[in-house]
């Protein structure tokens, strides 16, 4: 496997998603930043993007999963985007997806709270 890597950093979107009540009903903005492993040395050689995966593809999946669908756990809603990005992109070998929640009821002043997953084509995961 190449060492190569298409990144998407920090998409913000609205989401509903969390354990409380509250967080279903009020909503509020998540950061997902993907980073997907590919060989990308024949997009590179032939300036074709048929040897690459659209980073906008890879926005879209996320953005979709992440506001048409609700989850207690941030853990969820990144093993959703990695599993349909692995299944839609047959090119990439592995991704990464990491989930920020800045807005986390958590009864301390923090940045955010977040969750990061990796998951490889075949791994059984």
């Amino acid at each position: 496997m190449a060492g190569d890597l298409i990144r998407v950093t920090r998409i913000a979107v609205f989401g509903r998603h969390g354990v409380l009540a509250e967080e279903a009903v009020l909503g509020q903005r998540f950061y997902i930043s993907l980073e997907a492993q590919l060989d990308l040395g024949a997009a590179g050689r032939s300036d074709d993007v048929a040897g690459t995966v659209s980073y906008a593809d890879l926005t879209a999946v996320a953005v979709a999963i992440a506001t048409e669908h609700r989850f207690n756990l941030i853990e969820a809603l990144a093993e959703a985007i990695a599993a349909e990005i692995l299944a839609r992109f047959t090119l990439i070998d592995a991704v990464t997806v990491r989930v920020d929640k800045p807005s986390a009821p958590v009864p301390a002043i923090l940045d955010s709270v977040s969750i990061e997953i990796m998951r490889r084509r075949g791994a059984g995961r």
